[in-house]
């Protein structure tokens, strides 16, 4: 398998896992930034399937999930709804969501590297960028839920581990 269709499997595996996460979220917010990410991650497919076809300078669209995600946390904390979290089957499905984003912008920054084209370098660049901040986002989430009261921490967080490089 050439490294392109491992990261487009890669990819896809990621998709596939936020839109299972997104299915069996019963906080609405959480389920709006799942979808987000599965939806980033389909634009990472077809960046990298135009990369493998030698489209001339593919392009990865600015996708600001950081954000993004800030805006969801802060809709959240006005609605101030009960949030209901299985914080246990929350901590292991977003540690394995932490550790399928540093491998992916692990392989990335590798690739990059080893890249002899100066597009294509830039590109497994971003994506590498942009894998770590689906980790910084997934990271806040695993902090979110892993909080004696979920709910609480809504209401004091500042997120500053959300903020854009």
């Amino acid at each position: 398998m050439d490294i392109y269709q491992f990261a487009m499997k890669m990819e896809k595996d990621g998709e596939n896992y936020y839109r299972q996460l997104a299915l069996e979220s019963k906080v609405e917010g959480l389920t709006r930034i799942f979808t987000m990410l599965a939806d980033e991650e389909v634009k990472h497919y077809e960046v990298v399937e135009k990369l493998s076809r030698k489209e001339s300078n593919p392009q990865l669209a600015d996708t600001p999930i950081l954000s993004n995600v800030k805006n969801v946390f802060s809709a959240m904390r006005d609605e101030k709804n009960e949030l209901f979290i299985d914080t246990t089957a929350a901590s292991n499905s977003f540690r394995k969501a932490c550790t399928i984003e540093a491998d992916s912008e692990k392989f990335y920054r590798e690739k990059a590297a080893q890249a002899t084209d100066q597009h294509e370098q830039q590109i497994l660049s971003r994506l590498a960028r942009e894998e770590a901040n689906h980790l910084r986002v997934m990271e806040t989430l695993l902090e979110f839920v892993s909080r004696p009261e979920p709910g609480n921490w809504l209401e004091d967080a500042e997120w500053p581990h959300l903020e854009e490089y």
